[in-house]
């Protein structure tokens, strides 16, 4: 498992946060993703994680990134696109405040790769927050779940041509989700809008 955030310390404030997954959800899924000159966000991401900062939300992507162990590509490579991220953020106020990602194949059955939530724990621990009043947004079963087992408020978006959208409309007959946005931008309006 690998993150970047601050030591803990218990005189840091309690703070809630937005979760975020990170392919299929921030930026197209290019499938092990490896060229950080590749990526380009969605459309509306820049402005909405900027709203959400305005309105004291931590932005926390936590992200599997199985192509580590699987040998497509390396954490150095991981970290340069979590750097072109934010550089593609900047011209509109945004940033996303930490980066976590599991590097592990699902056959390695870890903990740090969604839906478990050794990742999430680790982020709480290290920024204290309050997952009480915190959200998360994805486009898979495996975001969800994370977000329901850490008691966060769940968000799934629809990625068009991609297997997120069946994802989104099966979740959203289940009732398991809850909120359903089409978009990445509406999906914050309606977390930001509880409160």
């Amino acid at each position: 498992m690998a993150g970047t955030g601050p030591e803990a310390s218990s005189a840091r404030p309690v703070r809630r946060a937005l979760f975020v997954d990170r392919d299929g959800t921030l930026n197209p899924d290019l499938h092990y993703l490896r060229k950080a000159e590749r990526l380009e966000l969605f459309r509306g991401v820049g402005d909405a994680l900027s709203l959400a900062h305005d309105h004291g939300f931590l932005v926390v992507c936590v992200t599997n990134q199985s192509g580590v162990e699987r040998g497509f590509y390396s954490r150095a490579d991981v970290e340069q696109i979590h750097a072109r991220l934010n550089e593609l953020l900047r011209p509109h106020r945004a940033r996303v405040d930490a980066f976590y990602y599991c590097p592990h194949a699902p056959e390695t059955h870890c903990g740090c790769r969604k839906p478990g939530t050794l990742l999430f724990r680790q982020a709480r621990d290290e920024w204290n927050i309050d997952m009480a009043t915190s959200a998360i947004v994805g486009d898979r079963d495996l975001d969800i779940e994370a977000g329901r087992e850490m008691g966060l408020l769940t968000a799934v978006v629809a990625t068009p041509g991609h297997e997120g959208e069946p994802t989104y409309r099966r979740l959203r007959e289940s009732g398991a989700v809850d909120l359903n946005a089409g978009s990445f931008s509406n999906a914050v309006l309606r977390i930001l809008a509880r409160g």
